[in-house]
Protein backbone atom coordinates (compact mmCIF):
# COMPACT_ATOMS: atom_id res chain seq x y z
CA UNK A 1 0.00 0.00 0.00
CA UNK A 2 1.30 3.48 -0.78
CA UNK A 3 3.02 5.32 2.05
CA UNK A 4 3.76 9.01 2.29
CA UNK A 5 7.11 7.94 4.00
CA UNK A 6 8.32 5.67 1.44
CA UNK A 7 7.44 8.16 -1.22
CA UNK A 8 9.03 10.87 1.10
CA UNK A 9 12.20 8.55 1.00
CA UNK A 10 12.91 7.92 -2.25
CA UNK A 11 12.38 11.76 -2.90
CA UNK A 12 15.15 12.52 -0.75
CA UNK A 13 17.39 9.69 -2.12
CA UNK A 14 16.42 10.70 -5.40
CA UNK A 15 17.77 14.21 -4.93
CA UNK A 16 20.39 13.63 -3.56
CA UNK A 17 21.61 11.35 -6.25
CA UNK A 18 20.68 13.78 -8.68
CA UNK A 19 22.68 16.65 -7.14
CA UNK A 20 25.21 14.47 -6.70
CA UNK A 21 25.60 12.95 -10.75
CA UNK A 22 23.05 14.49 -12.72
CA UNK A 23 19.66 13.65 -14.62
CA UNK A 24 22.49 11.79 -16.72
CA UNK A 25 24.49 10.18 -14.34
CA UNK A 26 21.38 9.05 -11.56
CA UNK A 27 21.16 5.35 -11.05
CA UNK A 28 17.43 4.25 -10.55
CA UNK A 29 18.99 1.63 -8.75
CA UNK A 30 21.21 4.05 -6.41
CA UNK A 31 17.77 6.08 -5.48
CA UNK A 32 16.24 2.50 -4.91
CA UNK A 33 19.05 1.16 -2.39
CA UNK A 34 19.47 4.42 -0.94
CA UNK A 35 15.88 4.75 -0.09
CA UNK A 36 15.47 1.55 1.32
CA UNK A 37 12.98 0.13 -0.98
CA UNK A 38 12.82 -2.55 -4.57
CA UNK A 39 13.74 -0.85 -7.90
CA UNK A 40 10.33 -2.23 -8.47
CA UNK A 41 8.60 -0.25 -5.29
CA UNK A 42 10.70 2.98 -7.24
CA UNK A 43 9.13 2.29 -10.60
CA UNK A 44 5.39 1.78 -8.51
CA UNK A 45 5.76 5.33 -6.74
CA UNK A 46 7.74 6.69 -10.14
CA UNK A 47 7.19 5.33 -13.27
CA UNK A 48 10.52 6.47 -15.00
CA UNK A 49 13.54 8.57 -13.86
CA UNK A 50 12.23 11.75 -16.04
CA UNK A 51 9.02 11.82 -13.59
CA UNK A 52 11.30 11.33 -10.46
CA UNK A 53 13.41 14.43 -11.71
CA UNK A 54 10.85 16.70 -12.85
CA UNK A 55 8.75 16.28 -9.23
CA UNK A 56 11.90 17.36 -8.04
CA UNK A 57 12.76 20.09 -9.61
CA UNK A 58 9.02 20.91 -9.94
CA UNK A 59 8.61 20.92 -6.00
CA UNK A 60 12.02 22.77 -5.24
CA UNK A 61 10.46 25.91 -7.57
CA UNK A 62 7.44 25.76 -5.77
CA UNK A 63 9.33 26.24 -2.42
CA UNK A 64 11.28 28.80 -3.42
CA UNK A 65 8.26 30.42 -5.05
CA UNK A 66 6.24 30.26 -1.64
CA UNK A 67 9.24 31.20 0.50
CA UNK A 68 9.41 34.44 -1.68
CA UNK A 69 6.02 35.33 -2.78
CA UNK A 70 4.92 34.95 1.58
CA UNK A 71 8.01 37.59 2.09
CA UNK A 72 7.29 40.01 -0.73
CA UNK A 73 3.57 39.93 -0.42
CA UNK A 74 3.32 40.03 3.63
CA UNK A 75 0.61 43.14 3.87
CA UNK A 76 2.10 43.53 6.91
CA UNK A 77 5.30 45.07 6.19
CA UNK A 78 6.06 48.22 4.84
CA UNK A 79 7.51 47.86 1.11
CA UNK A 80 10.62 48.41 1.74
CA UNK A 81 11.24 45.90 4.37
CA UNK A 82 8.83 43.29 2.52
CA UNK A 83 11.76 43.49 0.03
CA UNK A 84 14.68 43.00 2.67
CA UNK A 85 12.52 39.98 3.65
CA UNK A 86 12.21 39.06 -0.11
CA UNK A 87 15.77 39.00 -0.34
CA UNK A 88 16.58 37.35 2.89
CA UNK A 89 13.98 34.22 2.30
CA UNK A 90 15.36 33.52 -1.16
CA UNK A 91 19.39 33.39 0.22
CA UNK A 92 17.94 31.11 3.14
CA UNK A 93 15.96 28.74 0.58
CA UNK A 94 19.65 28.60 -1.29
CA UNK A 95 21.40 28.15 1.49
CA UNK A 96 19.08 25.28 2.41
CA UNK A 97 19.89 23.84 -0.81
CA UNK A 98 23.21 25.16 -1.68
CA UNK A 99 23.79 22.41 -4.87
CA UNK A 100 20.77 23.65 -6.58
CA UNK A 101 22.30 26.46 -8.74
CA UNK A 102 24.97 25.11 -10.13
CA UNK A 103 23.00 21.74 -10.95
CA UNK A 104 20.22 23.80 -12.68
CA UNK A 105 22.70 25.22 -14.97
CA UNK A 106 24.63 22.12 -15.11
CA UNK A 107 21.34 20.66 -16.63
CA UNK A 108 20.33 23.35 -18.44
CA UNK A 109 23.65 23.19 -21.01
CA UNK A 110 23.57 19.64 -20.86
CA UNK A 111 19.84 19.27 -21.35
CA UNK A 112 18.24 22.45 -23.39
CA UNK A 113 14.66 20.18 -22.94
CA UNK A 114 14.61 21.09 -19.80
CA UNK A 115 14.88 24.62 -19.59
CA UNK A 116 11.34 24.89 -20.72
CA UNK A 117 10.32 22.93 -17.29
CA UNK A 118 12.29 25.54 -15.12
CA UNK A 119 11.14 28.23 -17.16
CA UNK A 120 7.58 27.79 -16.41
CA UNK A 121 7.76 27.29 -13.10
CA UNK A 122 10.27 30.27 -12.40
CA UNK A 123 7.88 32.82 -14.83
CA UNK A 124 4.82 31.81 -12.81
CA UNK A 125 7.16 33.26 -9.74
CA UNK A 126 8.48 35.93 -11.30
CA UNK A 127 5.17 37.19 -13.20
CA UNK A 128 3.42 37.88 -9.88
CA UNK A 129 6.49 39.50 -8.23
CA UNK A 130 6.62 42.32 -10.98
CA UNK A 131 3.52 42.99 -10.94
CA UNK A 132 3.08 44.07 -7.53
CA UNK A 133 6.63 45.28 -6.87
CA UNK A 134 6.62 47.82 -9.81
CA UNK A 135 3.18 48.83 -8.49
CA UNK A 136 4.58 49.54 -4.98
CA UNK A 137 7.84 50.77 -5.69
CA UNK A 138 6.70 53.30 -8.21
CA UNK A 139 4.29 54.51 -5.58
CA UNK A 140 7.85 55.37 -3.37
CA UNK A 141 9.57 56.63 -6.59
CA UNK A 142 6.53 59.05 -7.05
CA UNK A 143 6.66 59.84 -3.14
CA UNK A 144 10.54 60.85 -3.55
CA UNK A 145 11.40 57.95 -0.89
CA UNK A 146 13.62 56.41 -3.66
CA UNK A 147 14.66 56.40 -7.17
CA UNK A 148 12.13 54.87 -9.99
CA UNK A 149 13.64 51.81 -10.73
CA UNK A 150 12.48 48.75 -13.14
CA UNK A 151 11.37 45.65 -11.21
CA UNK A 152 12.89 43.24 -13.79
CA UNK A 153 16.83 44.70 -13.20
CA UNK A 154 16.10 44.90 -9.50
CA UNK A 155 15.07 41.08 -9.49
CA UNK A 156 17.87 40.24 -11.26
CA UNK A 157 20.33 41.79 -9.40
CA UNK A 158 18.99 39.84 -6.63
CA UNK A 159 19.33 36.53 -8.17
CA UNK A 160 22.80 37.23 -9.11
CA UNK A 161 23.79 38.28 -5.78
CA UNK A 162 22.45 35.54 -3.83
CA UNK A 163 23.36 32.66 -6.37
CA UNK A 164 26.88 33.65 -7.32
CA UNK A 165 28.13 32.79 -3.76
CA UNK A 166 26.69 29.41 -3.71
CA UNK A 167 28.20 28.38 -8.04
CA UNK A 168 31.22 30.40 -7.25
CA UNK A 169 32.02 28.90 -3.43
CA UNK A 170 34.86 26.42 -4.27
CA UNK A 171 36.52 28.91 -5.83
CA UNK A 172 36.18 31.58 -3.73
CA UNK A 173 36.85 29.45 -0.59
CA UNK A 174 40.44 28.77 -1.49
CA UNK A 175 41.53 32.09 -3.20
CA UNK A 176 39.72 34.39 0.39
CA UNK A 177 40.87 32.27 2.97
CA UNK A 178 39.99 32.72 6.17
CA UNK A 179 37.05 35.34 5.01
CA UNK A 180 35.44 32.12 3.73
CA UNK A 181 36.60 29.21 5.33
CA UNK A 182 33.82 28.69 7.98
CA UNK A 183 31.20 28.56 5.44
CA UNK A 184 28.29 29.72 7.45
CA UNK A 185 29.63 32.47 8.83
CA UNK A 186 30.33 33.85 5.23
CA UNK A 187 26.94 32.93 3.41
CA UNK A 188 25.36 35.01 6.50
CA UNK A 189 27.66 38.07 5.47
CA UNK A 190 27.09 37.56 2.16
CA UNK A 191 23.55 37.48 2.95
CA UNK A 192 23.53 40.62 4.57
CA UNK A 193 25.84 42.67 2.30
CA UNK A 194 23.49 41.62 -0.68
CA UNK A 195 20.35 43.24 1.30
CA UNK A 196 22.93 45.81 2.03
CA UNK A 197 23.98 46.38 -1.55
CA UNK A 198 20.38 46.41 -3.41
CA UNK A 199 18.91 48.63 -0.60
CA UNK A 200 21.24 51.21 -1.70
CA UNK A 201 20.87 50.86 -5.30
CA UNK A 202 17.13 51.88 -5.02
CA UNK A 203 17.83 54.46 -2.45
CA UNK A 204 17.17 58.47 -3.03
CA UNK A 205 20.30 60.11 -3.74
CA UNK A 206 20.99 63.42 -2.01
CA UNK A 207 21.74 66.27 -4.06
Amino acid sequence: MKTKDTEADILKAAEQEFMLRGFDGAKTASIARAAGVTHAMLHYYFRSKELLFDRILTDKMRLMGQSVLTAFGNPGLPPLDRLKDGISRHFDFLMANPDLPRFIINEVFSRPERYELMRGEISRIVDRLMQSMQHELDKLAGRGEIESVDVRHLLLDIVCLNVFPFIAYPLIEPVFGSIASDRSHFFEMRKAENIEVIMRRIKKQEL
